[in-house]
């Protein structure tokens, strides 16, 4: 392995999966949906079949009971050990599997409960079994369904499914993968958000138990600063809680700045002042920024303050960032260069 990693933790993530061939124990994939019908099951099958064609041996066994004419042409590639009925429920065969002793299998559905009685009370703990048989699982998840996630995604969607599986087990994935969608509507680009952010912390997890095991210092990569750009007349709430919820995740700082204008009317004043009352309540550092160019300040600003993310509202209405020549949004990307920027499409405020 290099002395150097530059810092990269991606690439010593790469160094780790070709240097270190885990002898004894399954390797486990996660495909992870923040939503229904997004397209896991169709995904971890079509995976299936790549790896077949390689060689690999692959077997199916377990499959979401609603089906599709995408997933039954899939499944129809594929050898199926029937999961058994018990109670009512579908519970996976796992002493026919270790019969078998299949390189891989497929199993599209990771919460699951079993019933009382059954050689596992949960499907993760049926899929540990597997893993430790020395064969490799690739599985599917949605969101919903992580047990610390509950609660956050109960409070966007109204829902909350009795099955659960821990993060502590996704944790142990050497692979996860998030199957994503357009996300249109704003309760859906939250959820892929925090789908986003538990991937990363998945394969942060199987970095730092690699370092620690190695006994390697921990010293990569840059702490992130989120800087939130607002307005008056921005929607400030939800771009500054994606920013929150990114910089607590990586241990980063939320700064917010705002470039005064000249004259504002007591509505505006008003609600900017809303915003920045927001932002304090978030405990971001709030600074008012001086200067004629706003896209020029934020950036000049950024860069002195060694910002790594921008998060900005963004509409079509002609307000104070059209004053600035051309479209305000793409020209602070080309100014960025190096610098992250994420737009979030405003409503008109009035």
């Amino acid at each position: 392995m290099d002395k150097d990693p530059k810092r990269d933790p991606e690439r010593l993530l790469q160094q780790i999966q070709r240097e270190e061939a885990r002898h004894g124990r399954g390797r486990l994939k996660v495909f992870l949906g923040y939503a229904s019908g997004v397209g896991k099951s169709a995904k971890m099958l079509d995976e299936g079949r790549r790896r077949r064609q390689r060689g690999e041996d692959v077997v199916v066994v377990a499959i979401q009971p609603k089906s599709t004419a995408e997933i039954d042409k899939l499944l129809a590639s594929h050898e199926i050990i029937p999961t058994l009925k018990v109670a009512g429920r579908d519970v996976i065969d796992i002493k026919r599997i270790l019969r078998r002793r299949p390189k891989v299998v497929l199993i599209d559905g990771l919460a699951y409960d079993n019933p009382p009685g059954t050689r596992h009370a949960h499907r993760w703990q049926e899929i540990e079994e597997l893993l430790n048989a020395d064969i490799s699982v690739v599985t599917s998840i949605n969101l919903q369904y992580i047990e610390e996630m509950q609660d956050e995604v109960a409070a966007i969607t109204g829902k909350r499914p009795a099955d659960t599986v821990p993060l502590a087990f996704l944790k142990r994935a050497n692979d996860i993968e998030i199957v994503d969608a357009p996300a249109a509507e704003e309760q859906s680009s939250r959820l892929r958000e925090m789908a986003l952010l538990v991937a990363a912390e998945v394969v942060e997890s199987e970095l730092r138990d690699y370092l620690t095991a190695h006994h390697i210092e921990e010293n990569w990569g840059i702490q992130e600063r989120i800087l939130v750009g607002i307005t008056p007349r921005s929607d400030a709430r939800p771009i500054l809680e994606s920013g929150k919820r990114n910089a607590d995740r990586f241990h980063g700082d939320l700064l917010v700045a705002y470039v005064r204008q000249e004259t504002l009317s007591p509505v505006d004043e008003a609600a900017l002042q809303k915003n920045l009352e927001i932002a304090r309540e978030m405990g971001a550092t709030a600074y008012i920024l001086e200067g004629q160019d706003p896209v020029r300040v934020l950036i000049e600003f950024a860069r002195k303050q060694n910002v790594t993310q921008i998060f900005i509202g963004h509409s079509q209405r002609h307000d104070w960032w059209h004053r600035v020549r051309g479209n305000p949004a793409d020209r602070l990307i080309e100014l960025a260069d190096g610098i992250d920027v994420r737009v979030f499409p405003q409503r008109v405020m009035t």
